[in-house]
């Protein structure tokens, strides 16, 4: 299989529609979960293009799924491979979803990452949209990686060929990472962003906050940009003044 690179590679992310786009600083390096090394390292595989072309994630919302699609996209561009990042489940919004001709033409990129599969789920349309789309991508030898909240066989998918493409390529379930290494990730961010962040406060963020990697790593931005506004230091009590 032969990538697909960028003709211009500091501008990857800035070339595609804003619904392409990925969100800057999740990476493989700060993604915690010491039970899905197997997943990672497909996942890294698949981004670098000498991996399994088809790949299917699935867990319970929270476990970094999302996290793991945007940390390959992020891996392929910074190859300068062309790569795509499609939130399913803002696409198939009736309210302000885009037309299934926003899947036309992804197979000519190297890297095409769908999250939110479940979405799709009884939308005709968009089932038969997304089986096309497989389609084309094993036509061109796109890489596809795809994440849901279930596996194949447990999705709401009416159209059964859209089911089985789903499940070409290996089919990992995520696990939902420990505490502890919740911790670690939140200290490191921290430390990234250039300051510490106490055991006590990471526990705390970690007992009264949204759980996923995400929400966590998005409140932890926020208390940072708080805490430099108001001159103070990252303790409980502030930290309890502003969730």
């Amino acid at each position: 299989m032969t990538p697909k690179h960028s003709t211009n590679t500091p501008s990857v992310k800035e070339q595609l529609p804003l619904a392409y786009a990925w969100r800057d600083g999740l990476s493989f390096d700060n993604f915690c979960g010491a039970g899905n090394r197997a997943v990672v390292q497909s996942l890294q595989h698949g981004a670098d293009g000498n991996g399994d072309q088809f790949t299917y994630l699935w867990g319970t919302p929270g476990v970094g799924k999302s996290h793991l699609l945007q940390a390959a996209c992020q891996r392929a561009a910074e190859q300068g491979l062309a790569v795509a990042y499609l939130p399913l489940a803002d696409f198939v919004d009736k309210q302000v979803g885009m037309p299934v001709e926003a899947l036309d033409g992804l197979e000519s990129l190297s890297l095409v990452c769908l999250d939110d599969v479940q979405a799709v789920a009884g939308v005709a349309h968009w089932e038969e949209a997304l089986f096309h789309l497989y389609n084309r991508l094993r036509d061109s030898g796109a890489v596809l990686l795809a994440a849901g909240d279930a596996s194949p066989a447990g999705l709401a998918i009416d159209l059964p060929d859209l089911r089985s493409r789903l499940g070409w390529g290996p089919v990992f379930r995520v696990q939902e990472p420990q505490e502890d290494e919740k911790t670690h990730a939140l200290q490191a961010r921290a430390k990234a962003r250039g300051f510490d962040l106490p055991d006590e406060v990471a526990r705390y963020l970690i007992r009264r906050s949204p759980r996923d990697m995400t929400s966590l790593f998005a409140l932890l931005d926020r208390l940072d940009q708080a805490s430099l506004a108001q001159q103070r230091r990252l303790t409980i009590p502030f930290v309890r003044n502003l969730i």
